[in-house]
């Protein structure tokens, strides 16, 4: 068994050199299966410095393969990534997660013990916002995650990634490029594997008002890459996955009394949450409205798209 790591990135310098770090010092038990791994940085077009930084630091990084592409999104840099990759199996994370040691060897025995190729581990994902010592953070409630299939932990055999097609390259905005992948790899028959031992700290910076702007912006983006997912896979499933549905609009309605409570309204409350050292529970709140734009970006989208057809 030879890993693959691809890791897509963009603009992330700082934290993919703890990030790079991790990988890099992975520790296998005697008589491991796995032979070998590398690691395949694909830089989505960053501005930051980061090649630069990586080849002034390329002694330091033996396993890193880097390669570059203007800037065209996470589908297409994971594709990149794994047309170049060496391995038959492929470890998909992002650039601001931080793992363990013993990582690759977690998904390795996973997979072994699953005795059968078709199906694909998942690691845990752990949020922290502590950037000196991501790894020292305890798993929470609320990094549980019910996905079938999503790139920020997962292994699988290269095979079944090249069978479904890769990820559509059409999701060029964020969000739904990983789950709507993992709509054809469950049409192949794959299965999920938990893996809690393969830990990955994901990390991001505490939440500030100064966010929400982006933060907005994104969910209108995964509203309409929602909508794309849908035209795709036109399910039930699908319909709840991406909040298309009468009772997303009535619970979002409802809780941000139509809009009332937003960014600008809840400013002054999520501030002092802020202030408290309570950063956390201020951005749960805020995903309130949050959702709300959401939805009303998938509908928008969606409306928008019959009036092309």
């Amino acid at each position: 068994m030879f890993f693959s790591v691809v890791i897509p990135t963009y603009n992330r310098k700082p934290i993919l050199e703890k990030c790079l770090r991790a990988i890099e010092n992975q520790h296998f038990t005697d008589g491991s299966v796995v032979a070998g791994y590398e690691v395949v940085l694909v830089d989505d077009g960053s501005t930051d410095g980061t090649l630069e930084w990586l080849e002034e630091h390329k002694s330091e990084f033996p396993h890193v393969r880097s390669l570059c592409q203007n800037h065209q999104g996470p589908a297409a840099a994971r594709n990149l990534g794994v047309e170049q990759a060496k391995g038959d199996y492929i470890v998909f994370i992002d650039s601001d997660l931080v793992v363990t040691s013993h990582f690759l060897q977690a998904h390795a025995d996973a997979l072994v013990q699953a005795e059968s190729d078709r199906v694909f581990t998942y690691g845990w994902v752990i949020n922290t916002n502590n950037f000196d010592n991501p790894t020292s953070e305890p798993y929470k409630i609320t990094d549980f995650s019910a996905a079938y299939f999503a790139t920020g932990n997962v292994a699988i055999a290269r095979q079944w990634l090249e069978k479904a097609g890769l990820f559509d390259t059409r999701f060029q905005l964020y969000g739904w490029e990983d789950l709507e992948l993992g709509v054809r790899l469950k049409e192949l028959g794959l299965k999920l594997i938990k893996c809690p031992a393969a830990v990955g700290y994901h990390w991001h910076p505490p939440f500030a008002l100064d966010q929400i702007p982006p933060m907005i912006d994104r969910e209108i983006q995964r509203g309409r890459m929602g909508v794309l997912f849908y035209e795709k896979h036109p399910t039930w499933d699908v319909r709840m996955m991406i909040q298309m549905t009468l009772l997303h609009r009535i619970l979002w309605g409802l809780l941000s009394l139509g809009g009332t409570l937003n960014e600008r309204t809840m400013a002054p409350f999520l501030q002092w949450l802020i202030n408290q050292g309570k950063p956390q529970l201020a951005l749960e709140i805020a995903r309130i409205f949050l959702n709300w734009y959401n939805v009303k970006g998938v509908y928008a989208a969606y409306y928008d798209a019959r009036q092309k057809a």
